[in-house]
């Protein structure tokens, strides 16, 4: 497949980059500073822009088969990137009338697992008020992905780990994984590469977890 990558330099961009092209496809990563990105490859095409422009951003996405964001802000001072750095993407899009979407949201944005014990709540609940600034980011972004014209899925994972790609973690369509507490960031790029051609996931939040 041809897929363009945004956020490619971020932990999770990186790991979508290098899975995707160990995969055999090929790969537009969509950057800043192309000094930060460390993942090398021939089938790679490093894509230069600042996100400020969808008409700059269109040669990016024409006639890819999917796009993946891993945009999002990098600390509570950044918040706000993410819906704003997402319309760039979507206007770009609709514009080029490409529709596969998967971008990365976070866990505390999705509903309430199934199950979930008073600990869990009052994590939950912790975490949501500390950043909420972020979260408030991620649901106007998510709020705009649902309305474009594009065949979306947004993924949710909870708290993000450093650690090698296992291909063992859970996944829920349209809800939050109970007891998830952690993935990583390895597993969350593997699972939104999985997801691309899967039909259950479109128009739909994804929570994933271990």
């Amino acid at each position: 497949m041809d897929l363009t990558v945004f956020g490619a330099t971020g932990g999770i961009g990186q790991e979508i980059v290098r899975q995707a092209l160990a995969s055999g496809h090929r790969v537009t990563a969509v950057v800043r500073d192309p000094a930060r990105l460390t993942v090398t490859g021939d089938a790679l095409e490093v894509f230069r822009a600042d996100l400020t422009d969808p008409e700059a951003v269109r040669p990016a996405v024409a006639g890819r088969d999917a796009v993946l964001s891993g945009l999002g802000a990098r600390s509570r001072r950044d918040a706000g990137v993410a819906a704003r750095l997402t319309r760039t993407v979507l206007g770009a899009m609709e514009a080029e009338a490409t529709r596969r979407l998967l971008v990365v949201s976070a866990a505390p944005v999705g509903p309430e697992p199934e199950g979930a014990g008073l600990l869990d709540r009052t994590v939950r609940g912790v975490v949501s008020a500390v950043f909420r600034d972020i979260y408030a980011d991620l649901r106007e972004m998510e709020a705009a992905v649902a309305r474009s014209a594009t065949d979306w899925t947004v993924v949710r994972p909870p708290r993000l780990q450093d650690k090698p790609v296992s291909g063992v973690y859970r996944t829920v369509v349209g809800g939050s994984v109970a007891r998830g507490n952690f993935v990583g960031r390895a597993d969350v790029a593997h699972a939104m590469l999985a997801m691309i051609g899967d039909a259950a996931t479109v128009k739909q939040g994804v929570g994933v977890a271990y």
